[in-house]
């Protein structure tokens, strides 16, 4: 097995101590005690990025922790009555490969995907092993899922944005800098849903009524993200938007880099940019809703009659100490709608 951080090594005792040590105690949990079960799960994320580690040890808070603390208290105790395991496809089409087999060679009994690229190649390595995705923006179309009400397969999980979310984007940047002629639009067509495509259409029915003019800007390397940013410092006017993306999410650190040196306003999906020093970002608010979806597949339910679900709230965040430094005052009327602002 993959080394994991020595933080949720620690935190893994803690659960074991805390569920107590004798077999009536699991039954009362309405845990079964036949035997092992396996939970694993794929990320894009280097296992020593910083985002990995506080997803394994910040608790109900974040994406793992609130997974393993939410089988908890159905009766799941890791080391107990199931094993968590973790492998990362951070590195390429080659580490992809062998985490993917890695994962399929444990023999789960539920895959947790992160991402499109991993769930995509996860499928496509098992029709028989219930997988659920904890994020996907169109997994109708890039065809998980038959319907969302109605998954069939192996398939099931949780989105976490629409098409329309595009031109939403466009118009709350267009809020913190009004006098914008053209928006870029950052992207890696790889591992983006339908190649930028899924949000584009709305971000250009948006620019067209409020007369922006829409640029592409496609990465498909960390080498190449400081260049496509530093497009856009020179007139006329542009401000830029991060498209759902997981190979957005691994470089985000460079990404606010550069728009830091550059002084070039975006708007991002998710609040990890936000947590790295981003200046806005409006998406899904976090809810580790996976576990219920684990617990039921791991107590015999098939993943394909579990209905897909969709966000119940999306956030707006605002730092208002990086627009200071970007040469921008955040409208007032911005300001009151922001879920969280930051200083």
């Amino acid at each position: 097995m993959t080394d994991r951080p020595s933080a949720f090594a620690v935190d893994r005792r803690g659960f074991i101590r805390l569920a107590g040590t004798t077999a009536a105690g699991f039954l009362a949990l309405g845990a079964t005690p036949d035997r092992m079960r396996i939970v694993a799960t794929i990320t894009s994320l280097s296992l020593d990025d910083e985002l990995t580690r506080r997803n394994m040890t910040d608790g109900s808070t974040s994406r793992l922790g609130g997974l393993i603390a939410g089988l908890r208290q159905r009766g799941w105790v890791e080391g107990i009555n199931y094993r968590f395991e973790i492998r990362s496809s951070f590195g390429g089409p080659d580490k992809m490969k062998i985490a993917v087999q890695e994962i399929i060679d444990l023999k789960p009994d539920v895959i947790l995907t992160g991402s499109t690229v991993e769930t995509a190649a996860i499928m496509a390595a098992t029709k028989t092993i219930p997988i659920v995705f904890a994020t996907s923006n169109d997994p109708v179309g890039n065809g998980f899922v038959q319907s969302l009400a109605h998954p069939g397969g192996n398939v099931t999980g949780f989105t976490s944005s629409t098409a329309e979310m595009g031109g939403k984007w466009l118009q709350l940047i267009r809020e913190a800098v009004p006098d914008i002629a053209r928006v870029g639009i950052l992207f890696n067509p790889a591992s983006t849903p339908r190649a930028g495509r899924f949000y584009l259409d709305s971000i250009e029915q948006e620019a067209v009524a409020a007369g922006v003019a829409v640029v592409l800007a496609p990465v498909s390397t960390a080498a190449e993200i400081d260049g496509a940013i530093g497009r856009f410092a020179e007139p006329p006017r542009a401000a830029m938007i991060s498209l759902v993306d997981s190979f957005l999410v691994v470089n985000r650190q460079a990404i606010i880099a550069a728009t830091a040196k550059y002084r070039v306003p975006m708007i991002y999906p998710f609040h990890y940019f936000m947590d790295a020093g981003g200046l806005m970002s409006y998406g899904p608010t976090l809810e580790v809703r996976s576990a219920d979806y684990v617990d039921l597949i791991l107590r015999g339910t098939k993943a394909g009659d579990l209905p897909v679900q969709s966000p119940r709230k999306y956030e707006l965040l605002i730092n208002r100490t990086v627009a200071n430094a970007l040469g921008l005052t955040i409208p007032f009327t911005l300001l009151a709608r922001a879920d969280e602002i930051r200083e």
